[in-house]
């Protein structure tokens, strides 16, 4: 994370990010970032890890990083412009902050577009993390939509 990104970073004493397994295809896609998108994609992994210690990151769709728990939590594609996080998450993990930019109303998940130098909202996100992610250990959100 290059100097002026850990600057501006807010901590969040109460999520301590415990030591998870890299998957060293995820690594190769985020060292080949510019640095302002290594340092988005590196913060949303940590959060992701610290919502859940059991998730486990892969790569899906030839080179894309994806966060997996009982089902597809979320993943990452960097774009000219900025870093789309997509949320597996069936339209139903709350968003009271409003930090979810795209796919409302999608039938199988929404998105997040994070810029340069926006700063990410850690605990909103990690709690949509946790969301998904409670969601899924209950049978995933196509089955909570049929119930």
């Amino acid at each position: 994370m290059n100097q002026r990104a850990e600057q501006n970073r807010p901590t969040m004493p109460e999520m301590n990010v415990a030591a998870y397994t890299k998957d060293p295809r995820v690594d190769a896609y985020i060292e080949a970032l510019p640095d302002w998108q290594q340092a988005i994609c590196q913060e949303v992994r940590e959060l992701v890890h610290a919502a859940d210690p059991a998730v486990v990151e892969t790569i899906k769709r030839t080179r894309q990083p994806y966060f997996v728990l009982d089902g597809n939590v979320a993943a990452l594609l960097a774009a000219k412009d900025h870093v789309t996080v997509f949320l597996y998450d069936g339209g139903l993990a709350p968003d009271p902050e409003g930090i979810i930019t795209g796919g409302h109303g999608n039938e199988t998940g929404r998105m997040i577009a994070i810029r340069k130098d926006e700063p990410i909202n850690r605990r909103a996100l990690t709690g949509i993390f946790r969301s998904i992610i409670v969601d899924n250990r209950a049978g995933g959100w196509r089955k909570l939509k049929r119930a």
